[in-house]
């Protein structure tokens, strides 16, 4: 079933069912999983920026709007499943935050969203027989874009958590994993696997991330035991980050391992990842799609999602972003999510 692969991210729109009611080939051979549970700061450079540094890496890259995406056929079951207010809607509306490859990002036409994100949600269009309109908007908006009506879901690398689930619905589509990132020729930080390996160093994270919170918790640890505390960096964008980590400034770098594992790819001279982190710790936690609450939609996606899942143009779509590590085996409707604070 073909979909389009281009479209203008201003204009107008059709109304969701919501709001009528109430008034876009790169291919990583990454070496790990994918990553993260809440916002980016990242300000990736464009299409062309990217393919470049992925080509001198020996990759092969399209970062065209016409990407020839993965398809899958029509699910009458999840079809089944759409609540009323969306069996005769033609177009769903998606958000994803295109700031980082390989999850999403901007074509070389700098306005068209391209990436493992908007896969995904192409895959579930298909199974639904609905086209899918994609919504470019900052990681923190698409709560109050749900809630308004403005999207009809997002698929922006979010992570599950109980809080989140009082207010929306979740459709699984991937294991949360983060990582870390040191100088390639770091050769006395090998591996970072428990919370003693980073005692003592200088580590940047994203303020008010999971991950942010895992460090915390391991700096406690290792304090309570008599090991020397981290210090912790924050900045204002990964550009920084990145900049900190080459310069010395900072040891490491803890984040999503998707953005990590495509550093380390594009340039194994100066980085590489030494250790990879669930996203929950010590819990599971999954990546999934967010609706609205209570408006049933979440078990006709969760079908589709399924469904791609059985005849295997999901696994591929995760293949074509080098994050098959991070698949799942089922997608489920409001898994269980992170414990509350």
């Amino acid at each position: 079933m073909s979909r389009p692969t281009t479209r203008n991210l201003v204009g107008s729109r059709p109304r969701s069912p919501r709001s009528r009611a109430a008034a876009a080939l790169l291919v990583l051979p990454l070496v790990a999983a994918l990553a993260a549970c809440s916002s980016s700061n990242a300000e990736e450079p464009g299409g062309n920026q990217l393919a470049a540094d992925a080509e001198a890496a020996g990759l092969t890259v399209n970062t065209t709007p016409d990407q020839d995406r993965i398809t899958t056929t029509e699910s009458a079951e999840a079809i089944a499943l759409l609540p009323d207010a969306y069996k005769d809607v033609d177009t769903l509306t998606v958000s994803v935050s295109a700031y980082v490859a390989p999850l999403a990002f901007l074509a070389d036409d700098e306005k068209t969203p391209i990436g493992n994100e908007t896969d995904i949600a192409y895959l579930i269009g298909d199974a639904l027989g609905k086209d899918i309109q994609l919504e470019v908007k900052a990681w923190a908006d698409w709560p109050l874009a749900l809630q308004s009506g403005d999207i009809d879901a997002t698929i922006s690398n979010v992570t599950v958590t109980e809080e989140r689930k009082e207010l929306f619905d979740f459709s699984s589509y991937r294991v949360d994993q983060l990582g870390w990132l040191v100088q390639a020729d770091n050769e006395e930080i090998t591996s970072i696997d428990e919370a003693a390996d980073v005692a003592g160093l200088t580590v940047a994270v994203g303020s008010g991330t999971n991950q942010e919170k895992i460090l915390l918790a391991w700096d406690e640890a290792n304090q309570a035991e008599g090991l020397e505390p981290v210090n912790i960096e924050y900045f204002e964008n990964d550009g920084d980050t990145t900049l900190a980590l080459q310069s010395g400034r900072i040891d490491a770098t803890f984040g999503p391992n998707a953005t990590s594992a495509y550093k380390a790819a594009v340039a194994p001279q100066d980085f590489k990842v030494v250790g990879t982190v669930n996203g929950g710790w010590p819990e599971t936690a999954q990546i999934a799609a967010a609706t609205l609450k209570g408006n049933d939609l979440a078990p006709a996606i969760t079908a589709a999602i399924n469904h791609a899942i059985e005849d295997g143009s999901y696994d591929k779509v995760l293949e074509r972003w080098g994050l098959t590590e991070e698949a799942v085996t089922e997608s489920e409707t409001n898994p269980a999510g992170l414990p509350k604070s």
